[in-house]
């Protein structure tokens, strides 16, 4: 059955992409809404299975893994100053009115609390894919989105630790601390000393294809050191990236690792995304849903729009990145998990959660499209 699965969501992605696209809407769009149709919800010709979320993973790390390989370091140093303010703005914004909303919900304090941290989060994968396929991702916009991806995922997570401290849960924030300053100071020391090293002598080897396997091999330690210290693993995945895509091998892991991401791993990842959805026994729930929806898609779009206004881009650039950071994807699941297991979400709010991410993921690409080419076509006629 796997394997006919397999088949089903590789001919209906790349038909859905492709329709999508002749929409005038990125392709994603069109494999986030195929998955939803092929899942449980709709036909149930797909189900949702452990090794299915496996190969879905797979393709989610090395989306970000090329997202790092296709990253100007120059670039990237040039934009923190604006990765940070967007960062941080679209952290702020949503904290406090998340907080309010809980409020208004009858939620106590902590629990107000952890939904602000919930609507802070961001997952820039599948905003990612928008902007490959605008041509945005090595742009300044492009750039200073997945900077401050990175700086949101730091945040947010230390936010969340130093609130279970408080409210009985076994996170140990001088831990948490720690372990996330050495993953990031190690995985930084590794990237410029010892990742050249690797790939100069591990494609010596005399057998085939030893250089993507290689980055292959360097790409999926980084994910899993990630995920084992508490930062997501497709921030350890683009910093693999990073690291590589200052090496000669660039160009040739590149090419390689697209073919194999592109041919089966991403589209299972973004259809997968419409397939894991769950929509039975929320109809009770329609207007919370509907409300927080609305919260998560503006709390995030102003906050990062305006911190991205205020590293002095315009207007449209900016509402353009502040759309890209709306998707709350994998980030806002696994926070989501952590708040049902220390009783911070209710049964009944998980379930409102999961779809509002769901939602939030869905928007996403047609929002960027919509601001980025008004931003292209103002540079037109400024030309």
């Amino acid at each position: 059955m796997l394997i006919l699965q397999i088949a089903i969501i590789l001919i209906a992605s790349k038909i859905a992409g492709s329709l999508s696209v002749r929409l005038g809407q990125p392709s994603v769009l069109g494999k986030l809404l195929i998955g939803i149709v092929l899942g449980p919800s709709v036909l149930g010709l797909v189900k949702d299975t452990e090794i299915l979320a496996e190969f879905s993973q797979i393709g989610v790390i090395l989306l970000m893994f090329i997202a790092g390989l296709e990253t100007d370091i120059d670039e990237f140093k040039r934009t923190g100053k604006a990765s940070t303010f967007v960062g941080f703005g679209g952290i702020i914004v949503p904290l406090v009115l998340g907080y309010f909303a809980g409020m208004i919900l009858h939620l106590n304090m902590m629990e107000s609390i952890f939904l602000g941290l919930l609507l802070s989060a961001t997952s820039v994968s599948i905003s990612v894919q928008a902007l490959k396929e605008m041509n945005q991702l090595k742009t300044q916009e492009g750039t200073t989105i997945l900077g401050a991806a990175v700086i949101d995922d730091i945040v947010v997570v230390l936010a969340l630790a130093f609130l279970m401290s408080f409210s009985g849960g076994d996170v140990h924030l001088t831990t948490v601390i720690l372990k996330k300053v050495l993953f990031f100071a190690g995985a930084i020391l590794v990237g410029w000393k010892l990742v050249p090293w690797f790939l100069q002598k591990f494609s010596s080897l005399k057998i085939s294809e030893t250089v993507i396997s290689s980055a292959l091999i360097i790409c999926f330690i980084y994910a899993y050191l990630a995920e084992y210290t508490g930062v997501a693993a497709i921030i350890g995945a683009y910093i693999a990236g990073v690291a590589i895509s200052v090496t000669k091998f660039k160009h040739d892991i590149f090419e390689k690792v697209e073919t194999i991401s592109y041919s089966i791993f991403v589209p299972i990842f973004f259809t997968s995304i419409g397939i894991t959805a769950e929509f039975s026994g929320i109809t009770k729930n329609i207007m919370l849903i509907v409300c927080l929806s609305i919260l998560a898609i503006l709390t995030k779009l102003v906050g990062a729009a305006i911190g991205a206004k205020l590293a002095g881009f315009g207007w449209n650039s900016s509402l353009g990145i502040g759309s890209a950071m709306v998707s709350r994807g994998e980030v806002a699941l696994i926070i989501a998990a952590i708040g049902l297991e220390t009783k911070l979400l209710s049964q009944e709010m998980f379930a409102v959660i999961v779809v509002v991410v769901l939602v939030t993921t869905i928007v996403t690409p047609p929002m960027m499209k919509l601001f980025f080419k008004r931003n292209t076509e103002t540079e037109t006629n400024a030309a």
